[in-house]
């Protein structure tokens, strides 16, 4: 996939270009192609779009609200992580910063998954970016807050789905100290496994992080002592 390739219609596409950027659409919004047995949960809106009766827009709306994106990223993830991959998918970005993320999870909280899919769709920098008939892609910005915001996006736009897990977004695992690749958490450079098993399971330690709002996530990253961080870590090694 290429990440910045913009791809658009208009009024005047053919069915073949309406074809192409559907699938481009799926390719960055599900990161795959449907099942056949979602495709017809999805069939309606497929058809309006490729009959030119709503754009690009309005279909991705239909496919964030849809049991077909929300079973696959919000239904076993953490909150934060969703909101994470919604930012992947929709704005083509990693979260630039806590602040961000606590505003957006303040919309899930408060109204709901939906709303919040529309909150993001309908915002400036998406009409900006992408309008009502440019699938989303990773924009090349020309300046980034940070050397961090910029490698944040890059690694979470080149990350395969549940490959670091669905648990801590990628700002926090970096916070932390942590390397998930293949799913499984553990401290950069240390391959060896945990001598002693945790306390808490993965399974336990997920629905924790589900109940906490983002200013307890934030003590977790950055205002532990030391041993309560390496119990943490170690939690995290865990396999799932």
């Amino acid at each position: 996939m290429n990440y910045t390739q913009e791809v658009t219609v208009s009024r005047h596409s053919s069915r073949e270009e309406r074809k192409a950027a559907l699938y481009q659409i799926y390719v960055q919004v599900l990161e795959r192609q449907p099942y056949a047995f979602e495709r017809k949960q999805l069939v309606k809106a497929e058809d309006d779009f490729l009959h030119d009766k709503i754009g690009v827009k309005r279909f991705l709306k239909a496919l964030g609200h849809s049991a077909v994106y929300l079973d696959e990223f919000y239904h076993g993830s953490s909150n934060l992580k969703f909101l994470e991959l919604c930012f992947k998918h929709f704005m083509g970005r990693a979260p630039r910063d806590r602040q961000e993320m606590r505003l957006y999870c303040d919309i899930l909280m408060r109204d709901g998954v939906q709303a919040l899919i529309t909150y993001m769709i309908d915002s400036e920098e998406y009409r900006k970016h992408f309008g009502c008939f440019t699938v989303p892609y990773s924009p090349q910005e020309e300046t980034y807050g940070s050397p961090k915001a910029y490698l944040e996006t890059f690694i979470l736009n080149r990350e395969l789905h549940g490959r670091r897990g669905k648990v801590l977004p990628t700002m926090l695992w970096h916070e932390l100290g942590l390397t998930c690749d293949g799913g499984n958490c553990r401290l950069k450079n240390s391959l060896a496994a945990p001598t002693q098993p945790p306390a808490r399971s993965q399974g336990d330690f997920l629905q924790m992080l589900r109940s906490m709002n983002p200013s307890d996530l934030e003590q977790i990253a950055s205002a532990l002592s030391a041993d309560q961080r390496e119990k943490l870590r170690q939690a995290l090694m865990q396999p799932a």
